[in-house]
């Protein structure tokens, strides 16, 4: 039987899917015997997209499964924290050829992690207080799906549509019906009403209502038929029949309230960004974000050398010497210094150095915190960093 086109976890570990030319590395540095104690950094380098200039980290958890049981000391950044360019979020301790090669799968980890989770936060930052949900599983590889809707859910959406992805943050799957049911049953009221029938009441009943007819008329007969047990509308109209696509929800949103059905809320998806959430998020109550969420820019994450048997060392461009990352956590400002340097902020208070040890002698120094604890950790970040700012100011929005 023929298997999908992937790696499982113990060909990652054991480097089949590291760039060649670091397993050539390692074999000339045994043969030499030139294998040396190091000290590497990950940071970024520079942000994929010209309006991003934080992020948030993510993919640390997977990078420590990898690394486990080898003698080796990591700090890192707490999953889910803010970053920002040019700041060390990982220090890796120990003899080279114990990690170096795998240094492509540990950047893998965490590039695309890291990227996925920093588009759900900027979703989440437009959405405000409104429902985001992750619908981008089906835009990734399938083996990767709980990855991408851990990322998501730690971003900042509040829920996931896999089940495995749902099973992997511990938290239920969310979703109800695709049009794909409605055109087989050939009516939107009839494909709703063996929703209700046949699937749990602790889902909520929410109608598809854009597959067969305008969707204020759609909305009317759907809310009259199921009233008070109708939960929402889901407008997933495709681009080619939207139109003015904020009119179309002022006017269901007009008709639902003039009728008396002011508690069916209006959920959107379908070609969602964070920049149209802004302009949306007034009138809509909950957003599905798809392609966006899970094909974001992964992050450019790098790996270097900082300092070889305890002393300074770095190639060109690179500042050599173990660090700390210190930061203010009032006003979200990061100081590099030297490693146990203290730093006072620019704004007069004491700074702390968040980059912890997570793992000594490839054993964890604490147990990971679960996706609901780093999705927590996330959302206070972003509560500081966004304090006192516009929304579009923070995603440095064009204004709307």
């Amino acid at each position: 039987m023929k298997k999908l086109h992937i790696a499982d976890t113990e060909e990652v570990k054991r480097g089949d899917v590291t760039d060649v030319y670091f397993l050539r590395t390692e074999s000339i540095l045994r043969q030499t015997h030139q294998a040396k104690n190091v000290c590497m950094e990950i940071f970024l380098k520079s942000f994929p997209m010209p309006e991003y200039s934080w992020g948030i980290f993510a993919g640390l958890e997977e990078m420590l499964i990898l690394l486990e049981g080898r003698p080796i000391t990591v700090r890192a950044i707490p999953e889910g924290s803010i970053f920002f360019a040019r700041t060390p979020v990982v220090s890796i301790e120990g003899n080279y050829l114990d990690f170096g090669g795998l240094e492509t799968a540990m950047l893998g980890c965490l590039c695309q992690a890291s990227g996925i989770a920093t588009r759900a936060s900027r979703a989440r930052i437009a959405a405000g207080s409104k429902g985001l949900f992750s619908f981008g599983a089906r835009r990734m590889h399938p083996s990767i799906a709980p990855m991408v809707e851990r990322a998501a859910y730690i971003g900042g959406c509040d829920g996931v549509a896999t089940v495995a992805g749902a099973r992997l943050i511990g938290e239920k799957p969310v979703g109800t019906i695709p049009h794909a049911l409605i055109l087989q049953m050939g009516d939107t009221l009839k494909a709703t009403g063996a929703f209700d029938e046949i699937i749990p009441e602790d889902v909520p009943r929410v109608a598809l209502i854009d597959t067969f007819q305008d969707e204020k008329f759609e909305a009317i007969r759907v809310a009259q038929a199921f009233g008070k047990k109708l939960s929402a509308v889901r407008l997933d109209t495709p681009g080619s029949r939207r139109g003015d696509f904020r009119e179309i929800l002022r006017e269901v949103r007009w008709e639902l309230d003039i009728r008396g059905f002011g508690h069916v809320k209006l959920f959107v998806s379908g070609g969602l960004d964070e920049y149209t959430i802004l302009e949306l998020k007034d009138i809509v109550d909950s957003f599905g974000v798809g392609t966006r969420m899970s094909s974001a820019a992964s992050l450019d994450f790098s790996m270097d050398i900082v300092e070889i048997e305890g002393k300074p060392v770095a190639k060109r461009g690179k500042e050599s010497g173990k660090k700390s990352l210190m930061r203010c956590d009032e006003c979200m400002k990061d100081y590099v210094v030297p490693y146990g340097m203290s730093k006072t902020c620019d704004c007069g208070r004491d700074t702390k150095d968040i980059l912890e040890t997570v793992m000594e002698e490839g054993r964890l120094t604490k147990e990971l915190p679960n996706a609901r604890e780093v999705r927590s950790h996330s959302m206070e970040e972003i509560a500081r960093l966004t304090r006192d700012r516009d929304p579009a100011e923070v995603l440095n929005a064009k204004p709307i």
